[in-house]
C-alpha cells in the first residue's frame, strides 16, 4: 500500500548517543570477518542492476565494500555518479536520475536502489519520479519521515547551504534542506511511495546522527531494525544479509 509521509518544514536537532558512532571500525571488521561478505549463505542475484548512493558528505567511494560485494553476489552494481553528497539534494537527485536510466538501458532490468542515510532519500524521491525503471529501495538510516539530527549534522548542513546560496545566488536554491523548498526532492518525499516498487527501511535505535523514528514507515514488513552504529549500516554484516534477502524478493 502506498503512503505519503510528511517532511518536518523545519529541521530540529536532538541529543543523540553521536559517540556511538566510534564503533563503525568494529563494524567494518566485523564485515570483513563475516562469510556474507564472501558471498557465503547468502541468495544470489542474476545480473539485475543495484545502485549504491551514498550519505550526507560522502562520496561513492566509502561504499566500494557494497559495490564490489554486490558484484560478488551475482548483481551489476553501479556506483551513484553524483559525486560528493554535500549540495542541494534536487541537483543531486537529478545526477542519480541519469545514473538509473543509463542501468536500466544497459541491462533491460528495473534498477534495484540501496541508500545510506540521505542517499535513502534521494533513492526515494527518485523512485517516486521513476517508478517504471525502479524495482525497489532499500533505505539505511535515512530521515525521510523529517530532519531530526545531532546539532552537529544541523550545523554542517546549514555550511553546505549556505554555500548553494552563495554559488547559485538566483534564489533558486535559498530554501535548500527546507521543507520549504518547492523542488522535485522534496515533492517526492511528500507524493505517494509508487505501490508497483518494493521498500525496505533500516534503522538503528542506537543512532547517533539521525533520529530513529524518522528513518520508518510504521509498517512492520517494510521498517527493519538492526544494532550498530548510523554510519556502521554501510558495512554491517546483518545490513547485508538483508540486502541480499530483500533483492530477490
Amino acid at each position: 500500500m502506498s503512503r505519503a509521509y510528511s517532511v518536518l518544514v523545519d529541521r530540529e536537532a536532538v541529543a543523540l548517543p553521536i559517540w556511538g558512532e566510534a564503533q563503525v571500525g568494529l563494524e567494518w571488521f566485523s564485515l570483513r570477518m563475516s562469510p556474507v561478505y564472501w558471498g557465503i549463505g547468502v541468495p544470489k542475484g542474476h545480473g539485475e542492476p543495484v545502485v549504491v548512493v551514498p550519505g550526507f558528505m560522502g562520496s561513492d567511494l566509502y561504499l566500494r565494500e557494497m559495490h564490489g560485494w554486490l558484484k560478488r553476489i551475482g548483481y551489476t552494481p553501479f556506483y551513484s555518479g553524483i559525486g560528493v553528497n554535500a549540495d542541494c539534494p534536487d541537483i543531486l537527485m537529478k545526477k542519480l536520475e541519469e545514473t538509473i536510466e543509463r542501468a536500466w538501458q544497459e541491462t533491460g532490468k528495473r534498477v534495484h536502489l540501496v541508500g545510506h542515510s540521505l542517499g535513502g532519500m534521494l533513492a526515494r524521491s527518485a523512485a517516486v519520479d521513476n517508478p517504471e525503471h525502479v524495482a525497489s529501495v532499500i533505505s539505511l538510516g535515512s530521515p525521510f519521515r523529517g530532519v531530526r539530527a545531532h546539532p552537529a549534522v544541523i550545523q554542517m548542513s546549514d555550511m553546505v547551504r549556505d554555500r548553494v546560496k552563495r554559488e547559485r545566488p538566483d534564489g533558486t536554491h535559498s530554501d535548500c534542506f527546507t521543507g520549504y523548498c518547492g523542488c522535485d526532492f522534496v515533492s517526492g518525499l511528500q507524493d505517494l511511495f509508487p505501490a508497483t516498487v518494493k521498500q525496505t527501511a533500516v534503522y538503528t535505535k542506537a543512532d547517533g546522527i539521525v533520529h530513529w523514528e524518522t528513518c520508518v514507515t510504521g509498517d512492520p514488513e517494510i521498517d527493519v531494525e538492526v544494532l550498530g552504529s548510523h554510519t556502521g549500516l554501510a558495512f554491517n554484516p546483518f545490513v547485508y544479509q538483508l540486502i541480499a534477502t530483500r533483492l530477490v524478493r
